[in-house]
């Protein structure tokens, strides 16, 4: 299906009676094979009903935030989301088939064995109690998302969603700039009843799944459900500690720069997006020159790079405008079975587009390629703490291109967008620890888990200041952060993989033909190897050794300081 374009791809609702009845039948047919031959030929077939699943899902999933309004997709989510957890029981009677077959060491030869890693991971993460907690998780978790992406925030004489109101964070206006702050925290101070409610029911549903698998709650399942095998709480605190005595005190120092330019006596939150007092870079052109720029560069970075673009934009597979109920995020998926991947954002006309063309695209780069190189779709997509690595490390090789994209802006580009890199750390590692512990004390009430949240802006985000706002001052800001919600334990994978991107950016410099062979190589391995068996292929360091932070962050560090010294310089 080579010709195909996502507008006119058919949704099909999935047979999923059919195909719990298919999960028998291959569950009989695993334990009859006479071969490895007869094996390996049924375990394809599976692949493949699988990718067709995957993409029907995927489809509905994206027509659904696409239009958050659209009741035909909204309902086919809602049924996915309820039925296919009822599968569970099936699928691991179907694993253990295929682990206690014995042709194992014939597919472990052929497929590694990540492959029975990863169906290890759905064994011990599967009991059949938790089915009805994962179907309310479901609804808890749109319902949020419905919320958020349904916002109506009144503000300069227009009516603006999440993310038309944070254009004004940008405004060189400071006034502007405060009063936008204060309409988007009101929407969530407006919303904290119903939000308080479902972070609640979330804990307690989590914590029953922990307790039902026989962990004290949820935290070790959410581990296992990023598919953390080698490290463990212990390894992350650590690396949150590395984070507060180096990283902190560096944000610290960019932020007294930052105040200092702006001619300031302390940079206040609204303040923190407004790197210039000129304003920032600004896109030199609409959505469409973003685009067309973009393949431009993709085209120049590398010959499979330039493939990659081309068939995008041929197929249809970007949505990338701000629309009326449009969901309020960004992300990429994929579409297996056609072994295409797919971007969503909602441009605002900020350096933000940028970052949606290189770090949404650089996830679907790594999709595009591990599709290409992987045998089987276990292998299409890597684990979560590996996954940020391909995109925030091609924001990185974006660089020299900025001139194409900004102009005469673009070293505010690169300035700004390297140092938020970094001040971005911090408060990535705070809403991992706020995580860890509102399932770790679940007794606490609502106001006190917020209370939580504003003591670890005082421990990671000193800086911090958001001026007679009584609801940001007592820890409302963790509200948006939609990850805590819908993808829990997620986010410190952006802080775990900056520190990869950080290198890559720095081999970039030195021996751009060896970093880009290193990047193809942490591409196309996909999920075929562990997250520190991955690192080790791609010459990329383990971050959670003694002082990996200072090592992995050094070089963005003097870039910064220079250009802070040559600003001041010309001031």
């Amino acid at each position: 299906m080579d010709n195909f374009r996502f507008s006119t791809l058919e949704y099909k609702r999935p047979d999923l009676d059919a195909y719990r009845a298919k999960l028998k039948d291959w569950k009989a047919a695993i334990e009859h094979a006479e071969s490895y031959e007869a094996l390996r030929t049924l375990l394809l077939e599976m692949d493949r009903e699988n990718c067709e699943l995957s993409t029907q899902y995927s489809i509905a999933n994206i027509r659904h935030t696409l239009n958050t309004r659209d009741e035909f997709y909204e309902t086919e989510v809602a049924y996915l989301d309820d039925t296919l957890p009822t599968l569970g029981g099936e699928e691991v009677a179907l694993s253990e088939a295929i682990a206690s077959s014995p042709f194992r060491p014939d597919i472990e030869k052929e497929f590694g064995k990540q492959y029975f890693v990863s169906m290890d991971l759905q064994k011990k993460l599967f009991c059949e109690a938790n089915i009805p907690l994962r179907q309310q998780e479901s609804r808890l978790t749109n319902e949020y998302q419905k919320i958020m992406a349904t916002a109506e925030i009144p503000f300069d004489g227009k009516t603006l969603n999440l993310y038309g109101v944070q254009k004004y964070f940008e405004h060189p206006d400071r006034a502007m700039r405060a009063a936008a702050v204060r309409a988007y925290a009101k929407f969530y101070e407006d919303n904290e009843p119903r939000l308080e409610e479902i972070w609640d029911e979330l804990i307690r549903i989590r914590n029953q799944m922990g307790k039902n698998l026989g962990y004290e709650n949820y935290i070790p399942v959410g581990y296992l459900e990023q598919s953390r095998t080698d490290y463990g709480e212990k390894e992350v605190a650590s690396f949150r500690e590395q984070v507060r005595m180096f990283l902190v005190p560096l944000c610290q120092k960019l932020y007294d720069a930052q105040a200092k330019r702006l001619g300031i006596d302390h940079v206040m939150w609204y303040d923190e997006k407004m790197v210039f007092p000129d304003g920032n870079a600004e896109p030199a052109g609409d959505d469409a020159f973003m685009v067309k720029t973009a393949q431009k560069m993709y085209h120049e970075i590398s010959p499979e790079t330039g493939e990659f673009i081309d068939f995008m934009i041929d197929h249809e597979l970007m949505d990338l405008q701000n629309k009326p109920g449009k969901a309020s995020t960004g992300y990429m998926t994929s579409l297996p079975s056609l072994k295409a991947p797919f971007v969503f954002s909602c441009f605002n006309h900020t350096i933000f587009d940028m970052q949606v063309l290189t770090h949404e695209l650089g996830h679907a780069f790594a999709g595009y390629m591990a599709m290409r190189s992987q045998p089987i779709s276990d292998y299409y997509s890597e684990s979560t703490d590996i996954a940020e690595i391909h995109s925030m490390s091609m924001e990185q090789f974006a660089y020299p291109y900025a001139e194409w994209f900004f102009g005469d802006q673009a070293d505010k580009f690169r300035f700004a967008h390297l140092q938020e890199a970094l001040t971005f750390v911090p408060f990535g590692v705070a809403v991992d620890e706020f995580q860890h512990i509102c399932y770790a004390h679940p007794e606490l009430t609502p106001k006190e888990r917020t209370y939580q949240w504003h003591l670890l802006e005082e421990k990671y985000m000193p800086w911090r200041k958001y001026e007679s706002d009584p609801f940001l001052e007592r820890g409302g800001y963790w509200y948006h952060k939609l990850h805590i919600y819908l993808y829990p334990f997620y986010y410190i994978n952006y802080t775990l993989t900056t520190m990869g991107a950080m290198e890559f950016k720095k081999k970039y410099a030195e021996d751009k033909a060896a970093a880009w062979q290193d990047y193809l190589k942490l591409c196309k391995t996909g999920g075929s190897r562990s997250y520190l068996e991955t690192l080790r292929y791609a010459n990329l360091a383990n971050p959670f050794d003694a002082g990996s932070v200072e090592r992995a962050c050094g070089y963005a560090e003097e870039l910064l300081i220079k250009q802070i010294a040559e600003q001041e310089q010309k001031a």
